[in-house]
């Protein structure tokens, strides 16, 4: 039940963005299963979209989709966005801890669900003509959570909007750069990996 109270209160947050993160914050008005429960739903409704999307606005090859990858797409992302977010306010006198900012990050994807579920069989019985109240629904959906990024990042971590707007700008360059560390890390690997198993190679013919 308790679970269940914090993912309805997703639904005052994403209208009061101020006074919700506070409260998500300080009076513990949300918790981590409930940012999990919302981050999987995020996964599930991607999922979702980009199989039942009408057929005008989807240009996916279903034969070709990836469960695995389209979970990960979401997953990734959020969980980068969550390090970098705590390993660059750590050195900024940030207040928020990183289960702050993870439960945070989650609630303001919130409009991304209720936006997008309702988008799915409405792409099934409008027309291209149509096509733009599609896209602008979506587009919402993104400016919404993103506005919401923004003020969670502002509240949880008691920066100014000119600070945060600056440090969310940083954020995503910290995501740039663990993805390249990332790669040149199991590019490494690789590396080494081919390397031992030329060698092994070699004496397992001399032998």
């Amino acid at each position: 039940m308790e679970t269940w109270k914090a993912l309805r209160y997703s639904f005052y947050l994403i209208f009061h963005p101020f006074d919700g993160f506070w409260d998500l914050k300080h009076e513990k008005r949300g918790n981590l299963q409930a940012a999990i429960i919302i981050v999987f739903l995020l996964g599930v409704t991607y999922i979702l979209r980009r199989q039942l999307t009408g057929f005008i606005f989807n240009n996916v090859k279903l034969l070709e989709l990836n469960i695995f990858l389209e979970i990960t797409s979401v997953v990734v992302p959020f969980l980068l966005w969550c390090i970098a977010n705590w390993c660059l306010t750590t050195l900024m006198d940030g207040e928020g801890s990183f289960k702050d900012i993870v439960i945070t990050s989650a609630y303001a994807l919130t409009p991304l669900i209720i936006i997008n579920l309702p988008l799915i069989p409405f792409s099934n019985i409008i027309t291209v003509e149509e096509g733009a109240f599609y896209h602008f629904f979506s587009s919402l959906a993104v400016v919404w959570s993103t506005i919401l990024m923004i003020i969670g990042t502002s509240v949880v971590h008691q920066y100014s909007i000119r600070k945060t707007i600056l440090t969310c700008i940083f954020i995503v360059i910290g995501m740039g750069i663990i993805i390249f560390i990332a790669l040149l890390f199991f590019n490494l690997i690789h590396q080494m990996y081919w390397f031992f198993y030329s060698i092994y190679k070699e004496i397992s013919l001399r032998l």
